[in-house]
């Protein structure tokens, strides 16, 4: 499980010459980054008297960033997972017919949940957008720059794990999942540019 190596060993891994952890995992951290930074912002937020017009909101922003921390990190082994699928359907035999369609239906199947899988971070990091910004303009003025970080680590999130969509699209070979999901992607990607570039402009610095 590479969630529960230490930070040390997941760089290590991931510069190592086996294909997983790879980019879909590496999104996965960003995007736990992302909703850690803030929940930080947000504790820093909580029971200062300056801040109390946005207790209530706040607290809702702790309280909702904690389990989608959680999440990204579970779809970094998820993420990892799918890809071994796809390998492990790559070294089946082809030798005859039934081999070659087995294979083949076997291939298909995992690519779409390679697929899937980063997808699901991408909309998972989409999420974080509404909460960011709010901690940008309420949120504890010292810690801004974190929430600012925050809300580049959640367009970055994005961006990765739709580019690791798009290069499983290129094998999948059902047209109507392959049009649909590029459809959701180019969407989520253009939400991705328009809310970090919305986003930053809120910044007082």
């Amino acid at each position: 499980m590479f969630k529960q190596l230490t930070l040390e060993q997941f760089i290590e891994e991931t510069a190592s010459g086996a294909p997983v952890p790879g980019g879909g995992s590496v999104a996965a951290l960003t995007g736990s980054l992302a909703a850690a930074l803030s929940a930080m912002v947000a504790n820093l937020t909580v029971g200062k008297k300056k801040y109390a017009d946005v207790e209530v909101d706040m607290t809702r922003i702790l309280t909702s960033m904690s389990p989608k921390k959680d999440e990204f990190l579970a779809l970094i082994d998820k993420d990892s997972a799918a890809f071994d699928l796809v390998m492990k359907a790559m070294k089946m035999p082809k030798e005859n017919e039934t081999d070659a369609a087995i294979r083949q239906e076997r291939l298909q199947a995992s690519l779409i949940e390679a697929a899937d899988a980063p997808f699901a971070i991408a909309v998972l990091a989409a999420s974080l957008f509404d909460d960011i910004e709010m901690l940008v303009v309420n949120g504890n003025a010292n810690a801004q720059t974190d929430a600012l970080v925050a809300a580049m680590l959640a367009r970055t999130a994005i961006h990765s794990a739709l580019y690791n969509v798009k290069i499983n699209l290129l094998s999948i070979k059902d047209d109507r999942y392959v049009a649909e999901m590029r459809e959701k992607v180019n969407e989520l990607s253009s939400v991705a540019d328009e809310r970090e570039k919305a986003i930053l402009a809120k910044s007082s610095l």
